[in-house]
C-alpha cells in the first residue's frame, strides 16, 4: 500500500512538473523576446542598489533553486503537490502578464568576475537570463512558493529554519549575482504569499 501511495506521489509530481515546464518555457522566453524588441523600459531601482557588490560565490546559492524543485515529492503528499503545481503554473501566467505590462531594465552592468571559472559560469548565466522580465523575479516567485509548500510538509522546527534561511539566501543571491533589484525580490515574495494565502483558503479547484 505504501509503495502504491509513493507511486501516486511521483505520478502527480511528474504531471505537474510537465505543466510547470510548459508554462515556463511558453511564457518566460516569449516575454524576454518581446521586451527586448521594445524601446521604452522602466528603471525600477534606486541608485544606491547599484553599489551592491557582485559576489561570484553566490552563483551556487542562486542556482540552488533547481535543487528545490527536486524536493517536493520527498516531503509532500499528493494534495500538497497538486496545490503546489497549480500555484506555480498560475504564478507564471500572472508574472508573464506583469512582464508585458511593466517592461523593466537591469541597472547593473553585466560584468563577468575576474576569476576564469566564474567568468565562464556567469557568461552562460547572462546568455540564459536576459536583463528583462525583472518585476517580479520569477526566480523568487518559484523559490518562495516551493519553500512555503515545503514548510507545510516539514514538521521539525530545525528543518523549517533551514528552509527559511535557504529562501533568505536565495533572495540575497539574486542581488549579489546582479540578476535582480530589490523591487523584483519584494514583488516576487508578494506574489508567492498571495498565492499561498489564496490556496490556503481552499481555492485549490482553480
Amino acid at each position: 500500500m505504501q509503495t502504491a501511495a509513493k507511486k501516486e506521489v511521483w505520478k502527480v509530481y511528474g504531471i505537474w512538473a510537465f505543466w510547470v515546464g510548459i508554462a515556463f518555457f511558453a511564457i518566460y522566453p516569449t516575454c524576454n523576446w518581446l521586451t527586448s524588441q521594445r524601446t521604452a523600459t522602466y528603471p525600477l531601482y534606486i541608485d544606491a542598489e547599484l553599489e551592491i557588490p557582485l559576489i561570484a560565490e553566490f552563483f551556487w546559492i542562486y542556482m540552488s533553486m533547481y535543487v528545490l524543485f527536486l524536493l517536493p515529492p520527498f516531503l509532500l503528499n499528493t494534495r500538497q503537490l497538486k496545490s503546489l503545481g497549480k500555484q506555480l503554473v498560475l504564478a507564471t501566467f500572472v508574472s508573464g502578464i506583469i512582464f508585458l505590462l511593466i517592461p523593466t531594465e537591469l541597472g547593473f552592468q553585466r560584468v563577468q568576475p575576474d576569476n576564469l571559472f566564474y567568468s565562464q559560469l556567469f557568461s552562460q548565466l547572462f546568455t540564459i537570463d536576459l536583463p528583462h522580465n525583472l518585476v517580479p523575479s520569477l526566480h523568487i516567485v518559484f523559490s518562495a512558493i516551493i519553500c512555503f509548500a515545503l514548510l507545510e510538509g516539514i514538521a521539525h522546527k530545525s528543518w523549517k529554519l533551514i528552509v527559511w534561511l535557504w529562501l533568505a539566501l536565495l533572495c540575497a543571491s539574486t542581488l549579489f549575482v546582479h540578476q535582480h533589484h530589490m523591487l523584483d525580490v519584494f514583488s516576487g515574495l508578494l506574489i508567492a504569499v498571495i498565492f499561498k494565502l489564496y490556496f490556503k483558503k481552499g481555492n485549490s479547484h482553480v
